[in-house]
Order: structure tokens, then C-alpha cells, then sequence
């Protein structure tokens, strides 16, 4: 998945907000079968960051 941000984008502070949603738990139970991490990894685990290496438009 890519993720459009603006450039001051806080990654942490997001993870911490997403942590909280009410339904956050049963999605993370849910993709865990279609991703390769512990049962027990953290959303901040799943998401790494990329640096952009071409685009597609200007």
C-alpha cells in the first residue's frame, strides 16, 4: 500500500492514534492471515517506511 502524506506527516503519532480505534484489534486479527508477522506484531511493526525511487508523473 502506498501512503500519500504531507511532508510533516508524524508516523508515530498516527500508529498511537490507530492503536486506539475501536475496531483496530478485530482488522489487525483479520490481515494477520494474509501477512507474514508474528500474531502478536505491533501496527508500527507491519508499516515500514520506503524512500520513493522514481515517479510516474511530475
Amino acid at each position: 500500500m502506498i501512503v500519500d502524506t504531507p511532508i510533516d506527516f508524524d508516523w508515530q503519532k498516527a500508529m498511537d492514534r490507530l492503536a486506539t480505534l475501536p475496531r483496530q484489534a478485530e482488522w489487525e486479527a483479520f490481515v494477520a492471515k494474509f501477512q507474514n508477522f508474528a500474531a502478536d506484531a505491533r501496527s508500527d511493526d507491519k508499516w515500514q517506511s520506503m524512500e520513493r525511487i522514481f515517479h510516474l508523473y511530475e
